[in-house]
């Protein structure tokens, strides 16, 4: 295989192996530690008992509730395409199990966990062991078809799908699905307007990278399998270089930040507002840590995400994932579309976190 996807996986692992040592194995997620299985099979690598404590963990797996929130199959979804990339025989009763499931949940699917659905059941799709019953397969191919139905209604006229960091695994989704949607896909469209992003310095997230690149080069997370193992057969992945531009004196700006709880049933309620001065292309993240500096009511939180850090608390007013409630970014009046470690606010730029509900 290609040093692309060798390249995006092993950034994935990487993600995933920070969390084990950090947390401790036991403590990966189901979707990193499908991350991982996948990574380390690309890399030629043997996974070891990783993925028969996949198997068990799926097995064993259930969403919260029946209307569980959509980001919650996003890494069952992983875990499925690992596992069927593996043996797809011994995975037809978890997948069928997870297929049902998801027919029977009412919320809308996001972007990058219809996609990663998508991939996941078109493997299984692809690979029903012969002699199962036909209905798996119609069963695959109900889920494929709405959920394929679902992103092509988010197709852009510029060609993005969804927004510009989902584009990458919807691209993916879109060119193997074998149940096209109604709404026609043009590839060159997305595809010229993801090569201008991309000059513009859209893609510097691991993760975003991760899910762009095989799109880039007409490939996808099932070609994972198809390594080529052979001694030589192709160089080793490396990373790019990067060299260190020679340090300059960067001026300071001033950074409007604005923290905003008002959600009824919350007990402490604020709207604070706090100027910032930081170095000229400093990232949200500086500007939170001066702020917290300066005062303790702006005292933050975060976690780490296979996207990064993500804020979780402000003013010991933390998320809750039982209450749907999180902190939200925006500029201005518009949501941000990178994390606070990878957002570069301009000068005099209004920043609000704003304790939401969805």
């Amino acid at each position: 295989m290609a040093w692309y996807i060798l390249y995006l996986l092993n950034l994935l692992w990487a993600v995933a192996e920070t969390s084990t040592q950090t947390q401790g194995s036991c403590y990966l997620t189901i979707g990193q530690l499908a991350l991982t299985v996948m990574a380390l099979t690309s890399s030629c690598r043997d996974p070891g008992n990783k993925v028969s404590i996949l198997h068990r963990q799926m097995e064993n797996w259930a969403p919260s509730s029946p209307n569980a929130q959509s980001s919650t199959f996003y890494g069952p979804s992983l875990a499925v395409l690992a596992l069927c990339q593996k043996n797809p025989e011994t995975t037809l009763p978890i997948a069928v199990r997870f297929a049902k499931i998801l027919l029977a949940n009412s919320s809308p699917f996001n972007m990058d966990t219809g996609a990663m659905v998508t991939l996941a059941l078109t493997c299984m799709y692809n690979k029903i062991p012969v002699g199962s019953e036909e209905g798996y397969r119609s069963l695959f191919g109900q889920v494929l078809e709405d959920v394929a139905e679902n992103i092509s209604m988010r197709i852009k006229d510029n060609g993005i799908i969804g927004d510009i960091y989902s584009t990458g695994l919807a691209m993916q989704a879109l060119s193997v699905t074998p149940k096209h949607p109604p709404k026609k896909w043009n590839c060159k469209k997305t595809m010229d307007t993801i090569l201008k992003e991309i000059e513009l310095g859209k893609f510097h997230n691991p993760m975003s990278i991760a899910q762009i690149l095989p799109s880039l080069k007409g490939k996808t997370y099932l070609d994972v399998p198809h390594v080529s193992c052979i001694p030589g057969h192709e160089g080793q992945p490396t990373l790019p270089n990067q060299t260190n531009p020679a340090p300059t004196s960067a001026s300071n700006i001033t950074v409007i930040y604005t923290i905003n709880n008002q959600l009824r049933g919350v007990e402490l309620h604020f709207n604070e507002t706090i100027n910032v001065s930081v170095k000229a292309g400093s990232v949200l993240l500086v500007v939170l840590e001066e702020a917290q500096r300066r005062s303790s009511m702006f005292k933050f939180e975060t976690t780490m995400t296979s996207w990064g850090l993500v804020v979780s608390s402000i003013n010991n007013i933390a998320e809750n994932v039982h209450h749907r409630t999180y902190w939200q970014f925006l500029r201005g009046k518009t949501p941000l579309d990178e994390g606070v470690a990878d957002y570069i606010p301009f000068n005099h730029e209004h920043i609000t976190a704003n304790f939401t509900q969805y």
